[in-house]
């Protein structure tokens, strides 16, 4: 299991970039779409295989069931929301983490991938679990992004089961810390210098 992609997520995406560039000090990339969960993004380049990405409902598109990634009821202010792990089998990953959903196939023009997705669209855990991700290109976002002056330093999780997470979840960066209420804290370099999210 290593990390893929950091999720900010917003209620309206133009709110969500504009509060993530101002405190990277960076520009996000073009806008892509989730047509299965009625979701937009925009996305930024870590290095190293890595990027961030700001996701929101899409007002203009149709969706039948639950929004991913908890946005059914997003939240009133951007933040910090979700952390999404690659693994090389998700069906042999989910066995080991039935709490993160069911697989699901997806496309958006030559990118192919299979994600884990609870049934009402929930985060697993609050967060505390990572979604899980099977990419099926040979060059996935992380590698295929314009590189941008941001790096990643590290996440923190925070949940009350935090022992007991920690030791079901190895991932080089992220560490987990115990507090009464679940939250994601990351940690990156930019051109202002080290910011927290």
């Amino acid at each position: 299991m290593q990390l893929d992609h950091l999720a900010i997520c917003a209620a309206d995406l133009d709110t969500g970039v504009a509060w993530a560039e101002a405190r990277l000090g960076v520009a996000l990339g073009a806008t892509g779409r989730h047509a299965r969960f009625g979701t937009h993004n925009r996305l930024l380049g870590l290095g190293e295989g890595l990027y961030l990405e700001v996701i929101a409902p899409d007002p203009d598109a149709p969706v039948e069931g639950p929004r991913w990634f908890g946005l059914e009821s997003p939240p009133l202010h951007p933040r910090l929301g979700n952390w999404i792990c690659r693994v090389p089998d998700l069906d042999a990953a989910l066995v080991d983490f039935p709490e993160c959903g069911a697989a699901v196939d997806l496309a958006r023009d030559a990118l192919r991938w299979r994600i884990s997705v609870p049934t009402d669209g929930s985060l697993p855990l609050d967060g505390a679990l990572p979604t899980l991700l099977q990419w099926q290109v040979a060059k996935p976002p992380g590698d295929s992004l314009p590189d941008s002056a941001v790096r990643f330093l590290g996440l923190e999780v925070t949940h009350p089961q935090a022992g007991a997470l920690a030791d079901r979840v190895e991932v080089p960066g992220v560490t987990y810390r115990t507090g009464a209420v679940p939250g994601l804290s990351a940690r990156f370099d930019t051109p202002r210098g080290e910011i927290t999210l």
